[in-house]
């Protein structure tokens, strides 16, 4: 607590240890700020990735799809045989046969709008919505063999467990970016905080010649330049939110990067990144103030 006293009260005398102004401090508010604004994406990234793989999760697992793979003539029949063991499974809340147009429009990125469905051996896709038990996919399939031939279940947890793996880890690259971020803020201050110190060497010999301890000059370069990294991570912060705040809505397009963003209290994460921008300069300043100070004696 006396620490963070004074590093915030300040001491003039201390202060007047460490320049003002120059190369170190040029570097350390850019390199905070910078790295500041890209802990902001980075934060973005892994909170849509995470977003996204729990909608997948969420949303594949209440969900399957019925396929009825036959001769045109027998499809229809087939489709309501089908609709009719839905209707009477444990665990399905809704069933419903996709139309021609829907159908249309899920193929249409592939073979474009003006494809003909009469003219493809596409089959009749029915949408099966699951209760929150779910249903039991083992015995669905074995009646659908029985009474609809032609009838494939796919309850989706073929592709869905890929996709919310490949979600997760993305979340997960997020979270392996910040702490990358991190430790380039520490390295960046400690270059930075050397170099200070060196060019210093000859102040700090006349004020230990007059009793001033390692202590009291190594908290004047902490204070200095845990301010300077707190300060320029500030403004790469509200640099970063602006730029996410200016990114296109989710509902504007379908792509992932359109949702990439932060959502209700999430807009408070980035608030935090000066001061863990802050706390790094404070312990690798400290860590490099001493261990320079003793290199000096």
């Amino acid at each position: 607590m006396a620490n963070l006293r004074a590093l915030f009260a300040g001491d003039r005398q201390a202060d007047r240890v460490v320049p003002p102004s120059g190369f170190t401090a040029q570097l350390t508010l850019f390199a905070a700020a910078a790295m500041a604004f890209l802990a902001v994406f980075a934060l973005a990234l892994s909170l849509a990735a995470g977003r996204l793989a729990d909608r997948w999760g969420e949303e594949l697992a209440r969900s399957a799809t019925i396929r009825i793979v036959a001769p045109l003539d027998q499809r229809a029949a087939q489709t309501e045989a089908a609709l009719r063991i839905l209707e009477t499974t444990r665990g399905v809340a809704e069933a419903r046969a996709l139309t021609d147009e829907e159908q249309q429009a899920l193929l249409a990125p592939w073979f474009g709008s003006e494809l003909a469905l009469d003219s493809l051996p596409v089959p009749r896709l029915i949408e099966v919505i699951e209760t929150g038990e779910g249903l039991d996919a083992s015995g669905l399939r074995l009646r659908l063999a029985a009474e609809v031939p032609g009838a494939v279940l796919d309850d989706h947890s073929r592709w869905r467990a890929p996709l919310v793996k490949a979600a997760s880890r993305l979340r997960l690259l997020g979270w392996a970016s910040i702490l990358l971020i991190g430790a380039a803020v520490a390295a960046m201050v400690t270059l930075a905080a050397n170099a200070a110190l060196a060019a210093n060497a000859q102040v700090i010999a006349v004020l230990r010649l007059v009793g001033a301890r390692d202590d009291y000059i190594a908290q004047a370069f902490i204070r200095r330049f845990t301010l300077r990294a707190l300060g320029g991570a500030a403004v790469g912060t509200v640099l970063g939110l602006l730029a996410v705040f200016l990114l296109p809505d989710a509902s504007e397009a379908g792509s992932f990067l359109t949702g990439l963003g932060f959502q209700g209290l999430h807009w408070l994460w980035p608030l935090l990144i000066p001061l863990l921008a802050g706390a790094v300069a404070f312990l690798a300043t400290g860590a490099a103030a001493r261990r320079t100070l003793k290199g000096l004696t």
